[in-house]
């Protein structure tokens, strides 16, 4: 495969849904949908948003899953919820846990009020050192850096600045372009 810089498939930053640390969960998810009607062209919508601070430097992330956990807090007593399943653990057992902690006991009854109160800073996740590249890195880098650290997204780097997000969606799309243009 030809050596491809990660700046001509990740993201930019200006095309990516962002949200101030101090904006509500309603706040932030209308802006993702703003973000995804802009990106049209794409088949695969943003499916996070990025968090920046009062400097307007980007700070962390809320994934579709972190919206999930923050409208059920009792998730935060359940240790590395979200690798349970990983390891194996039945069905069974998960459904215990979710009895035991009575997860979701009102389901959604509070929505909206949630929506509104929640501030994105209590639940937005703070990327790893290895979770960012800097765009002049090449694509089999950051295919390394998404197997070993199971990642859905890369901020890319120019100079220390994040300047955009490489989607794992993005790398399979050119995955696979490359695999329809193989002759076998």
């Amino acid at each position: 495969m030809k050596s491809i810089p990660v700046r001509e498939i990740m993201v930019s930053l200006s095309e990516y849904a962002t949200v101030s640390e101090d904006a509500t969960l309603f706040e932030a998810v209308m802006t993702l949908e703003k973000a995804q009607e802009k990106y049209e062209q794409s088949l695969y919508p943003h499916r996070a948003i990025l968090i920046y601070n009062k400097k307007n430097k980007i700070t962390g992330k809320i994934s579709q899953l972190d919206v999930l956990r923050a409208l059920e807090p009792k998730y935060e007593k359940i240790i590395e919820s979200r690798s349970l399943s990983r390891f194996g653990y039945s069905n069974k057992f998960l459904e215990s846990i979710f009895n035991q902690y009575n997860l979701w006991e009102n389901p959604l009854n509070d929505l909206c009020r949630k929506a509104g109160k929640l501030k994105v800073k209590n639940f937005m996740t703070i990327p790893a050192e290895s979770e960012y590249i800097t765009e002049d890195r090449n694509l089999d880098e950051a295919i390394h850096k998404f197997v070993m650290g199971n990642y859905q997204s890369l901020l890319v780097t120019r100079e220390k600045e994040i300047v955009g997000i490489l989607r794992l969606t993005d790398i399979f799309r050119e995955i696979s372009g490359e695999i329809k243009n193989c002759r076998i």
